[in-house]
């Protein structure tokens, strides 16, 4: 493909993927298609000559949107936003073109100079205390995913420990007592952390314990909870190095009682605390939500994903460390063929030494895309306006208590809703899903009553489950569930950029005619379901 071949190519390209955004509400937002259906439309090997790009790109359509779930869509409302914009897409096709491994400074100095100043750009805009800054001990820097973040300041915090364990010895005997104090490490999360925390300790080859959490705690790990495990570790003759806090857990978007756990690690000083925010980070650049951040001086490392809330495209997972040393410390392996003037100078930054894998790619251009273009309040009225439209649906499913309760506070356009069963009353009080705004940017409970009986739970969950695997098989809009404390529930969240209110009620529609099908059905098993699950046709 020449230059004249490739701007032609590039329109064509360029074409479809605008139509694509502009009539992406109107196709089927999750994929139909069975395992395997790709290898029965491919052939069984390359083409033995070359291919003009208009017989490629016809097999986009034909070929590869058939197995696309397409989380741009506003009817895309399961898991958590993916976002994607033009400008976040032309500084990947910039990227692409520069293709620079950097990872080095000398590689490609815009690359490693550009992120440095970005990442210093974003803590700012976020309140991050100072020292999370590049002109102190800290810095910011980009990784693949918040689960990488994870892995990476995990195994920092496993060296930062091991060598303080260590020190005054050496050789033979400085050995010895690493692998002797190996053996007794843990790493901490709470039982609402992401599930990456106990992925990263099997690769840091570390034992794991998660934290316990309560309703009535609105599931957000709290100080005497974390005190409790950490006493419990030290009577097992473990040793606590590790703690992942959530800011916007997975499940229901909550948040940690961070001042909490400022209080507590102040006797424990070893233990290396992270904040993963890779969703409700985002909101940090609202100043209403930026109390958030008050306590974040007395952790080591937080870490939020740009690709998730804040209009660039995956991946871009920005996380920030207090003391840069501790990343260098322990991922900093330098052979011959690496060496140059300028690293060994000590004046610039390699990325290589503050990351797993060796390269990397031109990430921040598209941040900066995004910032220039969008700017400070486009940001904010982006998640404000998401903050708006959750609150809409939350207000929507209160409507409606015959049909839907709401078992914890909707967070962060989060909101979990569980189906009322009619074939079960309750045999005592539950929660009637009120709430009020709350301290964490949240909707608070604003009475909590006695939890009901099993039977109950049982006949909500059975009901739960039916409707929600009754909506994703139709594929009018994509939601997902979760489990907390035995409680199955679904939860709905809009937050991509093609979010808007007629979305929103669409799907509260479809909820609430699903749900009174799916209750219909129990009260007369001879009914049918319409594109059923569960055996209904």
């Amino acid at each position: 493909m020449n230059s004249d071949q490739f701007r032609k190519a590039a329109h064509a390209a360029v074409d479809e993927i605008i139509e694509y955004y502009d009539n992406i509400q109107d196709r089927r937002v999750v994929s139909d298609v069975a395992p395997g259906y790709l290898r029965k439309l491919l052939p069984a090997a390359p083409p033995e000559e070359g291919e003009t790009w208009g017989a490629i790109q016809q097999d986009i359509e034909s070929k590869i949107m058939p197995g696309i779930t397409h989380w741009q869509s506003p009817n895309f409302m399961a898991f958590y936003p993916a976002s994607a914009t033009y400008p976040s897409m032309l500084g990947e096709l910039y990227s692409a073109a520069f293709t620079a491994p950097a990872f080095n400074w000398l590689c490609s100095p815009a690359v490693t100079e550009l992120e440095t100043i970005v990442l210093d750009w974003l803590g700012r805009l976020f309140n991050l205390p100072a020292c999370f800054l590049s002109d102190g001990e800290g810095g910011g820097v980009i990784q693949g995913s918040a689960s990488e973040a994870v892995v990476t300041v995990m195994v920092a915090a496993r060296e930062r420990y091991l060598n303080n364990a260590c020190k005054g010895l050496e050789g033979e005997e400085m050995e010895k007592r690493k692998a002797g104090v190996r053996g007794r490490l843990v790493a901490l999360g709470s039982e609402q952390s992401h599930s990456s925390t106990a992925k990263g300790a099997l690769i840091a080859g570390v034992r794991y314990k998660s934290v316990p959490c309560r309703m009535e705690d609105d599931l957000a790990m709290t100080g005497a909870g974390l005190q409790s495990i950490l006493e419990e570790c030290t009577k097992e003759g473990l040793e606590p190095f590790y703690l992942t806090t959530t800011f916007g857990t997975t499940a229901t978007c909550a948040t940690d009682r961070f001042r909490e756990i400022r209080d507590v690690i102040q006797s424990w000083p070893e233990l290396w605390v992270h904040v993963d925010a890779a969703y409700a980070g985002a909101a940090l650049v609202c100043p209403e939500y930026q109390h958030n951040a008050e306590h974040f001086g007395a952790f080591d490392s937080f870490d939020m994903n740009m690709h998730k809330w804040l209009l660039t495209n995956f991946d871009a997972s920005c996380l920030w460390v207090k003391r840069r040393r501790n990343l260098t410390d322990a991922l900093s392996i330098t052979p011959s063929y690496l060496r140059n003037e300028f690293s060994e100078s000590g004046l610039v930054t390699d990325y290589r030494d503050w990351q797993i894998p060796l390269g990397r790619r031109f990430r921040s251009l598209k941040i900066w895309f995004v910032l220039r273009t969008y700017g400070v309040s486009g940001l904010k009225s982006h998640i404000r306006n998401h903050v708006k439209l959750g609150e809409l649906f939350h207000s929507l499913v209160l409507s409606r208590p015959d049909l839907f309760t709401v078992p914890t506070p909707p967070a962060f356009a989060l909101t979990v809703l569980t189906v009322v069963p009619r074939s079960k009353a309750p045999s005592g009080p539950h929660m009637n899903g009120t709430a009020k705004t709350g301290i964490n940017g949240s909707l608070e409970r604003d009475d909590l009553l006695p939890v009901p009986s099993k039977g109950y739970v049982s006949a909500a969950n059975e009901a739960t489950k039916e409707v929600y695997e009754l909506i994703n098989a139709r594929g009018e809009i994509y939601l997902t569930s979760g489990v907390v404390k035995g409680i199955y529930a679904i939860r709905v969240v809009s937050a991509n950029p093609k979010a808007e209110e007629k979305f929103l009620r669409k799907a509260f529609d479809i909820l609430v005619r699903t749900t009174e099908e799916v209750l219909g059905r129990k009260r007369d098993p001879k009914a049918k379901l319409t594109n059923g699950v569960n055996g209904h046709s």
